[in-house]
């Protein structure tokens, strides 16, 4: 497995939509795995598409196993050709990104939405989720149709924080 380069904003090639997958072979599985390495070599990366790398195909990777929201959810979860088929309400929550290191932000998501997407073999998955899944699934989605966070949140000006970001030894970097 390798870890592969993340694009980071400016880079164009992030408003690139991505295209189905349409053969589920070896190839597809092996950058899978290559994809997984390089969020969890990622700082806390809860969640990757396959345009953060390059590759315009739609495939993410949304890992909520660990969080600390108290609701229920599937874990780890590999999705190929998703889409958001239902959603319900709506709420405001922080979110940050790998390809836009150096910012946070305050953007509204669904609360409630249902999914039908592929495994890696092509088998049909469905998912209803809620809360922070909800809100990871549809941030990791964004990329497939050439969307960041930054496209969504409220206001540039109000709800676009900079990152903090800390040396050893609890000095300020920035």
């Amino acid at each position: 497995m390798a870890v592969l380069e993340i694009l980071k904003i400016p880079d164009e090639r992030l408003k690139q939509v991505s295209e189905p997958v349409e053969r589920f072979d070896d190839e597809l599985r092996a950058f899978i795995d290559d994809l997984e390495q390089t969020r969890r070599d990622g700082p806390a990366a809860v969640g990757i598409a396959a345009p953060q790398v390059g590759r315009f195909q739609r495939i993410v990777i949304v890992d909520v196993s660990n969080t600390r929201k108290p609701v229920p959810n599937h874990g780890y979860m590999i999705l190929v050709n998703p889409e958001i088929t239902e959603w319900d309400g709506f709420e405001m929550g922080r979110e940050g990104c790998l390809s836009v290191p150096d910012y946070t932000g305050n953007v509204i998501r669904a609360t409630r939405i249902r999914i039908r997407a592929q495994d890696p073999w092509g088998e049909p998955l469905e998912y209803e989720m809620e809360g922070y899944e909800a809100r990871a699934v549809q941030h990791e989605l964004d990329h497939l149709d050439g969307m960041l966070f930054i496209d969504r949140v409220v206001s540039r000006r109000t709800d676009l924080f900079q990152r903090k970001v800390y040396q050893k030894g609890g000095k300020s970097k920035k």
